[in-house]
């Protein structure tokens, strides 16, 4: 479960991340970087496809300022998998709310 989000700053079951997260069933990958910062390539998430979730929930920032490619959205459509793309802190909210019934996972963006 994510305790808390402020800008740069999440907590997740009591740890706290101050880098971009991605939220596994069963780990946080603590060092997720994009190739180009403030895009989200489907390159980006291509662990997260491997995957195999029912949800990708997306954290766009705090302000909402990633943007999430064409490219990466069709791709994930193809798949049949439910995509949130939310500013980060809602998409806190929603996979508190999702990850009770499904495979979810989120990649939160921290800052802008």
């Amino acid at each position: 479960m994510i305790d808390d989000y402020n800008f740069g700053e999440i907590k997740i079951s009591g740890k706290t991340y101050r880098a971009d997260v991605i939220i596994y069933p069963n780990h946080v990958d603590a060092h997720w970087w994009r190739k180009q910062g403030h895009n989200l390539d489907i390159d980006d998430i291509k662990e997260v496809l491997d995957a195999k979730p029912e949800v990708i929930i997306i954290g766009t920032g705090q302000p909402g300022l990633m943007q999430v490619d064409d490219r990466t959205r069709k791709e994930i459509r193809r798949r049949g998998i439910e995509t949130i793309i939310v500013p980060t802190d809602e998409a806190c909210q929603e996979y508190n709310r999702v990850v009770k019934n499904k495979k979810v996972i989120a990649c939160l963006h921290l800052t802008c």
